[in-house]
């Protein structure tokens, strides 16, 4: 994982998912953006590359202190985004693991959500293949996953 710079925020930005995925993943200009917003959230985020190619992008809301009804989880993955033309590689599963590692170190850091839309083409399959299971919960229209980070295989 990378920091988005200048020298490669068009190519990050340029990241895509499949037509039919676009009402389940915001792009990664719209994810900036929101962060940019939110800055309570305390966003973190990255761009994915395999070897010097950007393939995707990850956000958090991490580490936010308890209490704060619009965040309710200290540790939140907020966006996974691989671009259709690198998904079915593994790219999006190794994210994770890298990101889990980085997270173990972290304080309180024994819990991760996130949360999906429901429907056809929705992530929601692939997060609990990873281990993340339902929480039961709804979150702004969206499905709720958490994955016991002192568990998870990464």
């Amino acid at each position: 994982m990378r920091e988005i710079t200048d020298e490669n925020r068009d190519a990050v930005t340029s990241l895509r998912v499949s037509p039919a995925q676009e009402p389940y993943v915001a792009g990664v200009a719209e994810s900036l953006e929101e962060a940019a917003g939110e800055p309570e959230a305390r966003p973190c985020y990255r761009a994915v590359y395999v070897d010097d190619a950007p393939v995707g992008f990850v956000m958090l809301s991490e580490n936010v202190p308890p209490g704060d009804e619009r965040y309710p989880w200290r540790y939140y993955l907020w966006r996974l985004l691989i671009d259709e033309r690198f998904q079915r590689r593994g790219y999006g599963a190794e994210t994770l693991d890298v990101l889990i590692t980085e997270l173990r170190g972290r304080p309180g850091a024994d819990e991760l959500f996130t949360s999906v839309v429901p429907g056809n083409e929705s992530p929601v399959g692939f997060y609990e293949r990873y281990g993340f299971v339902r929480t039961g919960e709804i979150f702004d229209e969206e499905i709720v996953l958490r994955l016991d980070l002192r568990r998870a295989r990464a």
